[in-house]
This record gives structure tokens, sequence and C-alpha cells, in this order.
């Protein structure tokens, strides 16, 4: 599918004419950061009562859902993007600049807003539905069902949009 998109760049800035690939080949930084979880991951499903008193890390908790959304998308929705595998993005400017206010009021180092022409798969989903990991796979699992069944969102809701294939930044739109 070809279609526009906005990226907000958190990264380091972009250029005009730059292509970046999204395949399962080729991975996001979700995919580095979980697959550096999986030891404590594995621990927590074997021992789920060893961290039943404890918060989990920030990036565990990720992980936890992350593999449990990555499970579900590629036994029941193959043809959506990867989270590991994508490049997050919004389907109007307007989006991309609440996404760009946000990311600076945490922070973020935040540099740019880009159009891009995306010549991929495309997923919109309901950011809220993401989830803090559980110390089950099995809950995990379901609310993983949730987030990719995508119902229930409104116009209220904080949408995200997931693309992969080969993308093009055709624009910048906006510099920090």
């Amino acid at each position: 599918m070809k279609l526009s998109a906005y990226h907000v760049v958190t990264e380091k800035p972009m250029h005009i004419g730059q292509h970046i690939v999204f395949d399962e080949n080729h991975h996001n930084g979700v995919w580095q950061r979980v697959n550096e979880k999986l030891d404590i991951v594995n621990d927590i499903y074997k021992n789920p009562d060893k961290y039943k008193n404890t918060t989990l890390e920030h990036h565990t908790s990720v992980a936890l859902r992350e593999l449990a959304l990555e499970k579900v998308r590629a036994n029941k929705y193959p043809n959506y993007p990867s989270r590991m595998a994508c490049l997050y993005v919004s389907k109007t400017l307007k989006e991309a600049e609440k996404w760009f206010d946000y990311f600076v009021s945490l922070g973020r180092p935040t540099f740019q807003i880009v159009k891009l022409k995306v010549n991929g798969n495309v997923f919109y989903g309901n950011a809220e539905k993401c989830f803090d990991g559980k110390l089950t796979e099995k809950e995990n699992l379901i609310l993983a069902e949730k987030y990719w069944e995508n119902k229930d969102s409104d116009d209220s809701s904080i949408m995200e949009m997931l693309v992969d294939g080969d993308i093009e930044v055709v624009e910048i739109v906006g510099e920090l």
C-alpha cells in the first residue's frame, strides 16, 4: 500500500530522499531493547511468584508486552507491521505535532517532523491499548489480542500508525 504519513524524528535528524526499510531482516530500536530482556522475561514466566511484589523495570515491562504483541500479530494478523520492525508515524500533521510536543515535554531529544512516502503495510492502532507487561504470558496475550483487534476506539483516542516496507522522507515539515 502506498500512502503518506508524518514522523516525529527523535534519534537523529533525517534528510529528504532518505530511505528507511523495515521488514523481517530490518528491525527498530524496540526489537533491540526487547531482545536485551529475553533472559529476565523467561525467568518471570517460569517464576512469576519471585516477581510478585516487585515493580518491574520499565524496559522489562515493555519487553513482556512487545513479545506478547508480536506473538499475537504473527499468529493472527501477519499482514500488519511488526511493532519491532516498523516506524511509528502519524496519519496527519496535527497528530504528529501532538506527539512532537509530548516527546519534548518528556525531555526526549526531538529534532523534526518529516513527511514520508510509505510503500508497505500499515496498522492504525489505539496507543492507549498499549499495556504494562504482566507476570503471566496468558494475561499479556489477552491484552495483546485487544490491541490488535482495535475495537472501541473513538475520536478522543490517542492513535498510532505503524508502517513497514520502503519508507522515503519527502519533506522536512518542521525542525526544533
